[in-house]
């Protein structure tokens, strides 16, 4: 039996190389610092959805939430075997808590209509965004298995997985439609199809054709006159449609969304104090890149039983 099976990614910064640059004066990351990242776990969300299509057959549709350059991610997804993607940006999302962004995510997926399994990155790696999950499982009325590892079982109506708990594992059983949170130990995520990367590297999200075009016209500031806009990005747009690459775009109105629930509007949560922390070099030791060097580390390193 087909199931239809939703994906919820995130683009989120690569924390790897954080440096000075890439904090704010007010203690946030700055973004456009760092390099954009697909979120590592999301990844193993998406490589188990496809597995179940790849037994199972059935469709995969992969959502996010952000602003234009999440397109990226949505590329990727595609490259990667999604069949479906959507965007969901607007000013009206911007700043969302875990509560608005699940009550976003959760308008979007009503607008696909009926599903048989949800999946998700257990957490991402930008933020304690571990609480999407359980609140987006009561938004949409439907049970929820944390920490998944594996699916052992799969039928109409049935869902029986393997997930990860303090010290092991334990199988649960759970009902369909289900939202399942995925773990980075699932699987191990497949690479690009080098002949769906050829097809997809040309996909665009209306608000990208219209971004680069509107620089085409107007290089300095970006803002040339709004009909000779439309007259150059409504033919691209509608070529891509065409060809199956255009990436759609969701604002609030076209997921049936209260924009008064959703970013800066619907988030609850408030930001108390920001602590900037300076982490100030005292005692070092320069070690010569020789042999010797190596060595008498190694020697200080064991003689200190740092290591045995």
């Amino acid at each position: 039996m087909p199931f239809k099976m939703v994906v919820l990614i995130k683009q989120v910064p690569d924390t790897k190389n954080i440096t000075a640059k890439a904090m704010n004066d007010d203690g946030t990351v700055n973004r456009s610092a760092l390099p954009a990242i697909f979120n590592p776990e999301d990844l193993n969300a998406l490589e188990m959805a496809l597995q179940v299509r790849d037994a199972h057959g059935g469709r995969v549709t992969v959502v996010t939430m952000g602003p234009p350059s999440a397109a990226a991610a949505l590329r990727e997804a595609l490259m990667r075997g999604a069949d479906a993607v959507a965007l969901l940006s607007d000013r009206a999302f911007a700043v969302a808590d875990t509560l608005a962004t699940a009550y976003a995510l959760g308008c979007a997926i009503r607008r696909i209509a009926e599903f048989d399994l949800l999946f998700c990155g257990r957490q991402a790696i930008d933020g304690d965004t571990a609480q999407v999950g359980p609140q987006l499982a009561g938004a949409l009325d439907v049970p929820q298995i944390t920490y998944a590892r594996d699916i052992l079982d799969l039928a109409p109506g049935r869902i029986r997985v393997r997930r990860l708990i303090e010290g092991g594992t334990e199988v649960v059983e759970a009902p369909l439609p289900c939202l399942l949170t995925v773990v980075g130990e699932a699987n191990e995520p497949r690479p690009r199809r080098a002949k769906r990367a050829a097809q997809f590297k040309r996909a665009r999200s209306p608000l990208e054709v219209r971004e680069k075009v509107a620089f085409q016209l107007d290089p300095e500031k970006g803002k040339p006159d709004p009909a000779l806009l439309a007259e150059r990005v409504d033919p691209i747009v509608a070529d891509l449609e065409g060809q199956g690459l255009l990436i759609p775009v969701w604002a609030p109105a076209d997921v049936a969304a209260d924009p008064s629930r959703c970013g800066a509007a619907g988030s609850p949560t408030k930001v108390k104090n920001i602590e900037s922390i300076v982490l100030v070099a005292s005692e070092h030791k320069t070690i010569a890149p020789t042999k010797e060097g190596i060595a008498a580390l190694m020697h200080e390193l064991i003689e200190e039983h740092v290591l045995d």
